[in-house]
């Protein structure tokens, strides 16, 4: 993959961890950005995250980009987040409180 999009797919992955569908409903992220009955209740910030990702991707084939470069290179900031959540090193009380933070436009 070109360096210039792991920071976003990392930052896609986080999100989705911590997206109801993955955390509480217990999808794969895969069925809940496939499934249009669950990718509609996604957080607003995990589809402005993929919709970040998605952009940087075309702009790897995008010719007029391809002399100009695609983006800065990826920095690792979410390698050591995005490795504790795979790994399952996490608290889940702090990864509820994150997840009412993405969520936290939705009415209750």
């Amino acid at each position: 993959m070109v360096a210039s999009c792991k920071d976003q797919l990392k930052q896609v992955a986080i999100c989705l961890q911590r997206s109801p569908c993955v955390m509480i409903e217990r999808n794969t992220p895969k069925e809940c950005i496939n499934n249009p009955e669950l990718s509609k209740d996604l957080p607003d910030l995990c589809k402005a995250q993929l919709a970040t990702f998605l952009e940087c991707k075309r702009g790897i084939v995008d010719m007029r980009k391809r002399i100009r470069g695609n983006g800065t290179l990826s920095t690792g900031k979410f390698d050591e987040q995005y490795k504790k959540l795979s790994d399952g090193d996490f608290d889940p009380r702090e990864e509820m409180k994150k997840l009412k933070t993405l969520d936290s436009n939705r009415k209750q």
